[in-house]
């Protein structure tokens, strides 16, 4: 059998054969953002409205039981809590944006770096409206997952995998970036402040959206003159209200999502508008280095797969007995047909034996419920 995987809107995409191996791609064309400075001191972003943080002299009052002291971290072995889930459907969780309680900030000026961040209350920003992310596209943004264990406890899946992808697509990008220390502790402080958010074992996971921004006013071609990183959280079910579930493909040979030399390696927000061998395509800079396509590399290889990266064509994918994408959102997504040049090829029905294995095994590893060997997960207690 072979599988082989190529670029999509997920992280990537693959596909498994009998002997050989195929590719798809789908691209956006995106422009590099790196020309002369242009300065300005005016401040650009900030909340409409603000709450006191968690802090040493402050108890939040929830409408459920939350003590927090002090400001959560992992690294403060001081840190305790009392958290009551929050009250929602938890069987009936979709993938859609569910208001909690903590974003977490922090800025950097152009030339500088990151100072400490804060957490404060979820809410609406503001921007100057000739701010670079909104002018020029200056932006880029991670995804990862929190996930409560059967005893409660919460684990990070490979975080620091996603703080030195961000700082891969910042250098790509004329942007400065957090360290991996301060990523991942933010990302800590986040998840901990909004803990009564992460669903209970079995009914979803606490997406975690980092965003990397030029948030500084500029009106030339120009990197901004102020950044910021944000980080919210939301409560998701699956990213398909099937579940894992077979979905349908077009091979698009005309518009083209990213090109040599552009930014389609990097998590850029322009990017996105929306058997035993297994194939997927080399990363050669028009394909997103996705941490879940990486986990997914390894763990089919502890469970015994031959994994090929390399260029696959689409003769090979349309030629394919089984195919499946790989992403943040979806882990895995099986593709139940390709269509190219109106040529539409059915991969059997329901979801493919390898796509089901390695779901399995990922997802059982990101909850805790087998013993993470890879050494992958981060718990917070």
């Amino acid at each position: 059998m072979r599988c082989t995987c190529a670029s999509t809107s997920f992280s990537s995409f693959w596909f498994r054969e009998m002997e050989t191996s195929a590719v798809l791609t789908s691209f956006r064309l995106s422009f590099p953002i790196c020309p002369s400075l242009h300065h300005s001191s005016s401040p650009s972003l900030k909340l409409q409205k603000q709450f006191l943080p968690p802090s040493h002299n402050h108890v939040l009052h929830h409408p459920y039981p939350l003590t927090l002291t002090p400001t959560p971290s992992l690294s403060n072995a001081s840190y305790s809590q009392t958290v009551e889930l929050a009250d929602i459907e938890w069987d009936n969780l979709g993938f859609g944006l569910q208001p909690t309680d903590y974003m977490y900030i922090m800025k950097c000026p152009h030339g500088g770096t990151f100072s400490k961040g804060e957490l404060k209350r979820f809410g609406n920003i503001e921007l100057n409206p000739s701010a670079g992310v909104l002018n020029y596209g200056q932006g880029l943004f991670e995804g990862l997952k929190a996930y409560r264990k059967e005893d409660g406890n919460i684990l990070l899946f490979r975080p620091e995998e996603n703080a030195l992808r961000l700082q891969m697509g910042a250098e790509r990008m004329c942007m400065p970036s957090p360290t991996v220390d301060q990523f991942v502790e933010s990302i800590k402080d986040t998840v901990l402040a909004n803990k009564r958010w992460v669903p209970p074992t079995g009914k979803g996971s606490l997406y975690i959206r980092p965003l990397l921004m030029g948030s500084g006013p500029v009106l030339g071609l120009a990197p901004a003159p102020e950044y910021t990183f944000l980080i919210y959280v939301s409560p998701v079910g699956n990213y398909f209200k099937e579940g894992l579930a077979p979905i349908n493909l077009i091979i698009e040979n005309e518009l083209h999502r990213a090109i040599p030399g552009g930014t389609g390696s990097v998590k850029t927000i322009g990017n996105y508008a929306a058997g035993n061998n297994i194939s997927t395509p080399a990363i050669k800079g028009t394909i997103l280095p996705g941490i879940t396509r990486k986990s997914i590399i390894d763990v089919a290889r502890s469970q015994g797969f031959q994994v090929e990266e390399r260029l696959v064509s689409v003769d090979e994918l349309l030629d394919a007995d089984e195919v499946f994408c790989t992403g943040t959102a979806v882990v895995v997504s099986p593709v139940g047909s390709v269509t190219y040049l109106g040529n539409r090829v059915s991969y059997g029905e329901g979801i493919g034996a390898v796509s089901q294995q390695l779901y399995s095994v990922l997802t059982r590893l990101q909850m805790g419920i087998t013993e993470d060997v890879m050494n992958w997960t981060v718990e917070l207690r």
